[in-house]
């Protein structure tokens, strides 16, 4: 079962309110994506740690509904 992109916004949202989310259908397929996230929750993590925030906001999914998500994370650069 596919995954729509706009679900997978959603979750990320929940977990990171202050989030900037871009989501891309990569295949038009609702299997693969890439996802763009921006957030201070990532703050002071590395990025294995920022992807594994990401990969537990989708709560399970990962593998299942999705099956492939290319993913940015970053913190919101300061002005």
């Amino acid at each position: 079962m596919a995954m729509a992109a706009n679900d997978i916004e959603k979750l990320l949202k929940e977990a990171f309110p202050d989030a900037e989310v871009s989501i891309e259908d990569l295949a038009g397929d609702g299997d693969h994506y890439a996802a763009t996230v921006v957030s201070t929750a990532f703050k002071g993590k590395n990025r294995v740690q920022q992807h594994q925030m990401v990969f537990a906001a989708l709560k399970g999914r990962m593998g299942n509904e999705l099956h492939a998500l290319a993913l940015q994370t970053s913190v919101p650069q300061e002005a």
